[in-house]
């Protein structure tokens, strides 16, 4: 039977991070496998878990271990070459062609865009956090009065090197937002308690007020630079309210975007990833990837992506690792997608769905070709 061939992609990972700087213990690796917080059950490791299993099976051999190596052995390895060596060989592995990194996220325990752009030896392009953005004005000294204008310049200048900008939003109170435009008055009314609270070391940005004004200046500059704009969706952390985080509760925001011509990237979706692909065929402007659901799939992986490509269009569906941390993430993220996608094509083919030359037209989009089409990489 013919199959199509997905090992030479190079891929353009849009959505990813910077991996750690330090060497880490077997408490830290185990800390940047999971989204909890909370310790494992007593007697078990955050190893006995479908990523964990991936980490023993796929990643050991890159270090020169047997697969399915002890969590103790692995670690040990991983110390012995270094962060920055192991960091090397995890990046070589994935095959990338981009690398479109979140700068906004725990920035200073992770390799900057410079230093990735070493390690993985291809472009690095940012995205910039809209939060981030406004927790760093928080505590520049504006006050309340001010700090409409200061975001703005302060957004302008952060993303004049960037290809898109990004929304946690998800995580500070969820999508049932109020889809229109606050005013100025609104914005400077509650500008005052985050600043407040920032003057207290407190600076997280989460008043609805505040985040609308955040996305909607976002969508200024997306509007003049050509961006998108990415939302987290699904699959996160405990500080996550999973309900609210469903991308068809941004209906009414998608539409007003469309109307602007501004594109809508949602990232991970699980468990939500169906209502993201609905959304992406009935929205010209919505893409959507299944980020690091995937990995965090395992053995899973490709019931995930199939799930996924069920009714979205093919030029819709973008490829992300959603890396944090951990070099290994790019490499299983990009593996795993890699035999997901084989495994999901090579059964329309057999099946007599789809032709080889259409289904490589397909993993092409989704790999490269559909993120070079809503960023400006080039």
């Amino acid at each position: 039977m013919a199959e199509v061939d997905v090992e030479d992609l190079r891929l353009i990972d849009h959505h990813c991070h910077g991996v750690v700087k330090a060497d880490l213990d077997l408490a830290g690796f185990e800390n940047l496998i999971a989204e909890s917080s909370d310790p494992p059950p007593r007697g078990t490791s955050r190893f006995d878990s479908p990523l964990g299993l991936a980490v023993r099976r796929w990643c050991a051999p890159v270090l020169g271990l047997e697969p399915f190596a002890s969590p103790q052995d692995y670690v040990a390895r991983r110390a012995d070459l270094g962060a920055d060596g192991v960091a090397r060989s995890f990046l070589k592995e994935a095959g990338m062609g981009a690398l479109l990194l979140d700068t906004g996220y725990r920035s200073e325990e992770l390799h900057d865009l410079k230093a990735m752009g070493e390690l993985a030896a291809v472009p690095v392009h940012e995205i910039v956090r809209l939060e981030a953005v406004a927790e760093a004005v928080a505590v520049s000294g504006v006050d309340a009065s001010t700090y409409p204008s200061a975001f703005r310049e302060a957004l302008d200048d952060a993303s004049r090197e960037a290809v898109g900008l990004k929304t946690i939003v998800a995580y500070r109170g969820g999508f049932s937002l109020d889809p229109e435009t606050p005013s100025e008055t609104e914005v400077v009314r509650a500008a005052g308690p985050f600043l407040e609270a920032a003057a207290s070391g407190r600076p997280r940005v989460a008043d609805p007020v505040l985040l609308r004004f955040g996305i909607w200046s976002g969508v200024r500059l997306a509007r003049e630079r050509g961006f998108p704009i990415q939302f987290h969706s699904g699959w996160g952390d405990a500080d996550l309210d999973l309900h609210l985080s469903n991308p068809t509760l941004l209906t009414g925001l998608i539409r007003k975007f469309d109307r602007l011509g501004v594109n809508v990237v949602f990232l991970h979706c699980y468990p939500f990833h169906r209502d993201a692909a609905y959304l992406s065929a009935v929205y010209g402007n919505v893409y959507f990837d299944v980020g690091s659901a995937l990995h965090y799939h395992g053995p899973s992986s490709s019931r995930l992506l199939a799930e996924a490509m069920e009714v979205a269009p093919f030029s819709k569906l973008l490829f992300s690792s959603d890396a944090f941390g951990l070099a290994e993430q790019y490499h299983l993220g990009a593996m795993l997608f890699r035999r997901a996608l084989q495994e999901v094509l090579d059964g329309w083919i057999e099946a007599d769905h789809c032709d080889v030359a259409t289904a490589g037209r397909i993993a092409e989009g989704i790999a490269r070709v559909n993120a070079l089409r809503i960023y400006p990489l080039t």
